[in-house]
């Protein structure tokens, strides 16, 4: 490495020393130098010093053609360089006019025309793939989303209410919650409709929480810490939560405790008589 090293300098070398009016080929004696600092002419003496104890003890008698194989303007040739390499040329003058060497193998000219269709054909389609697998990828993030069947098949609950005694309440499973189902007597429904708005907490008529006056149904959760709560119980006849003590009336209203609200009513439907569809 340290040869091919060498052997890469010594060309430049030997043209700058030949070159320079400093050198052992172009001054006779050390007495003819040119009126130069002195500090340039030891640096120049120290130099030829240096070239020509290298080439006594390396036995070259000419160096021209010595390691031209590494030197940097064998790769340029056939231009014009003033015989300094072409590195130092190209730093020395700046061009934006890019110049290949073509003495190896010829260059090839970008963006043949005769291949410009096949090219725009290759790049399309693979727009077309990457947008079709992104297509792809969205839709069954999408649809992850959405419920199976067998979700959908417990998202509603059909209950029929033929067994349900006047005054009874039934709990129901819905959605892992419990659902009451309450039948209600005429005393009841009227106590519901006697309770006047300002005692409520949460102010709610007993005509918006029922669609058949008859029938209350509820989500058994405590709307305070989520217990839930014990029916046909409490100081108002409806539930009680043994938590915390919440008492709910017979509308699910909450009237004592630390419930903030009352009874959540779901989502139903009566699809015929005796039959009831909750979800």
């Amino acid at each position: 490495m340290m040869i091919r090293g060498v052997g890469r300098k010594l060309p430049s070398l030997f043209r700058l020393s030949s070159s320079s009016p400093y050198s052992v080929a172009s001054v006779a004696g050390r007495n003819s130098w040119p009126q130069a600092p002195s500090l340039e002419r030891e640096a120049a003496d120290e130099k030829n010093d240096m070239l020509a104890s290298f080439t006594r003890s390396s036995g070259f008698t000419g160096y021209s053609g010595f390691s031209r194989g590494f030197a940097s303007d064998a790769l340029s040739a056939g231009s014009s360089t003033g015989g300094l390499p072409a590195t130092v040329v190209a730093l020395k003058n700046p061009t934006n006019q890019i110049v290949y060497d073509e003495t190896v193998h010829e260059r090839h000219s970008p963006g043949d025309p005769s291949k410009r269709a096949f090219t725009y054909f290759v790049l399309t389609g693979g727009r077309f793939i990457y947008a079709s697998a992104l297509r792809l990828l969205l839709l069954k993030f999408i649809l992850s989303m959405s419920a199976s069947r067998d979700v959908l098949a417990l998202a509603s609950l059909e209950v029929n209410l033929s067994n349900i005694e006047p005054g009874a309440t039934v709990t129901v499973k819905w959605r892992g919650k419990p659902v009451f189902i309450r039948r209600r007597t005429e005393s009841d429904i009227k106590l519901a409709n006697t309770v006047t708005m300002s005692e409520l907490r949460d102010p709610q008529e007993d005509s918006a929480r029922v669609q058949n006056p008859e029938w209350l149904v509820v989500v058994g959760v405590c709307t305070h810490l989520g217990c839930v709560p014990l029916p046909n119980a409490g100081d108002y006849g409806g539930w009680f939560c043994p938590c915390h003590g919440s008492h709910y009336d017979i509308s699910g209203r909450i009237r004592k405790g630390p419930a903030p609200y009352n009874l959540e009513v779901p989502q139903y439907s009566f699809l015929e008589e005796g039959k009831l569809l909750v979800g």
